[in-house]
């Protein structure tokens, strides 16, 4: 879990209590995504934009490496001792990348999420679907899991 996020966060046995600013933001976002779709009504049009979206955070972050040159991408084999428990996984496993966004990547990679995102609730407003009890169930389940969540 996020540092920061998990700061926030209260344990409560299995469950985890997110912050009512959390469930207030979530639902806040998808009343004001519900309000904004008029183009997207239509649930076929929003899951291909919400691919698309999807398409285009993964464009940025590949620009800030091919383009910007900010980040780099060294990719090998995980190599992962054999007497690793699952736990100590993580302290062998690398994320490839090396370097640190630069503000203008930054911005692109968070403008995109947020387009990526805007489409989720989109997806959740059409389905009836609320997006705070999706990530609080999300949330639940890899709390109770932890690593063994495998995420």
């Amino acid at each position: 879990m996020n540092q920061g996020f998990a700061a926030a966060v209260q344990a409560r046995g299995n469950e985890v209590e997110m912050p009512r600013e959390i469930e207030s933001t979530c639902n806040e976002f998808q009343q004001t995504v519900s309000l904004s779709l008029i183009r997207h009504r239509s649930v076929l049009d929003v899951m291909t934009k919400y691919q698309d979206a999807c398409a285009r955070v993964n464009r940025a972050l590949a620009k800030s490496v091919t383009s910007c040159g900010c980040l780099e991408i060294n990719a090998a084999k995980q190599e992962l001792p054999a007497d690793a428990s699952l736990s100590e996984m993580s302290e062998y496993v690398k994320t490839h990348l090396e370097g640190r966004l630069c503000p203008n990547c930054a911005e692109i990679i968070e403008e995109e999420l947020g387009k990526s995102l805007f489409f989720l609730a989109a997806i959740c407003t059409l389905t009836g679907i609320d997006l705070h009890g999706v990530i609080k169930r999300e949330n639940d389940r890899i709390a109770t899991l932890g690593f063994y969540s495998l995420t």
